[in-house]
């Protein structure tokens, strides 16, 4: 236990003060009251004294007045504060891929829509990340409680360039395993890789699903588009054409299975609640300091009132 106000602490010595007063006063009533008679014939003059009992009040108000002096010294203690660890961490393809339109009205907004649904519908408690990445690593959010940041994220996605799947989820999964390294135990955690599966920059995402299957992160994927999926792509001669952009679901599919996760469609948006359910909730505590002075006062009111009690039902009086 510590003290934010120490200097408080110096009216501890009021106690002993108090004491010794009461003990010299006592005495004079007692050598007061032995004048007037001889301490044998004090049984026949005076009634039967209540012995002991009659310090008990006054040891409950010195107890109260030690109670007060700690209060105004303002101590604080340590508790363990529950902490839900379980995080995700959205990681977001934002190709130029995903311009195409063959999903309604096109990848990247469904992939937009995606990830802010799963932000409104996710537990408050659950910390959400998210990395955004085309043909490298462009944007990184850590995973915590707070959503703003990882909504201005999603919220602010365009499409342009090429795709680094397993660069992206490399980031993500680097996000989960540094909180991992700082625990006893690995606090549960997924990736949810939101893209059209086909990448064409870094390293292999299958390699990456592998690394993550070690760590235990499951990453779950959502393959948006279809096989009709185009985009229009400028050519040297300054025109442009057409260019097929299928989704290459095999790729996302195996992701999801060497991770040991699920994968989904595009229009699969209510499973991805299903993703923390799977994930559990797994309570962790962290030491915080927090004061403590409202106990202090209510033990001493509660000592005075004791006290004071005692003191009319044995006397009729108080101390």
């Amino acid at each position: 236990m510590s003290f934010q106000s120490p200097i408080y602490l110096l009216a501890l010595l009021l106690v002993p003060l108090a004491a010794a007063v009461y003990v010299f006063a006592d005495r004079r009533r007692r050598a007061g009251a032995a004048r007037f008679a001889s301490p044998l014939l004090m049984p026949s003059v005076a009634p039967a004294g209540p012995g002991l009992r009659r310090h008990l009040p006054l040891v409950l108000y010195a107890v109260a007045l030690a109670a007060v002096a700690l209060a105004l010294a303002r101590p604080e203690a340590t508790v363990a504060v529950p902490e839900e660890r379980a995080a995700v961490v959205l990681t977001t393809d934002i190709s130029g891929s995903m311009e195409a339109r063959d999903v309604n009205p096109s990848r990247m907004t469904a992939v937009r829509r995606a990830a802010l649904d799963f932000l409104e519908d996710a537990p408050d408690e659950l910390r959400i990340g998210a990395v955004a990445f085309n043909h490298s690593v462009r944007r990184i959010e850590p995973p915590r409680a707070e959503r703003e940041d990882t909504r201005a994220l999603i919220e602010g996605l365009t499409p342009s360039g090429g795709t680094a799947t397993g660069e992206g989820l490399a980031a993500a999964i680097g996000q989960l395993s540094r909180r991992g390294a700082r625990d006893r135990e690995r606090p549960p955690a997924a990736v949810i890789l939101l893209s059209d599966g086909t990448s064409t920059h870094g390293r292999n995402p299958v390699e990456v699903a592998r690394q993550a299957a070690r760590l235990r992160i499951p990453i779950y994927t959502v393959a948006f588009g279809t096989d009709q999926g185009t985009i229009e792509v400028r050519r040297p001669d300054g025109g442009t054409a057409t260019r097929s952009v299928p989704p290459d679901r095999e790729t996302m599919r195996r992701v999801a299975t060497i991770s040991g996760a699920r994968t989904f469609s595009a229009n699969a948006g209510e499973e991805l609640a299903t993703v923390y359910e799977r994930l559990g909730s797994q309570v962790a505590t962290r030491e915080e300091r927090r004061e403590v002075t409202a106990a202090f006062v209510g033990g001493a009111a509660a000592f005075l009132l004791i006290g004071g009690v005692m003191s009319l039902r044995w006397f009729g009086r108080l101390p």
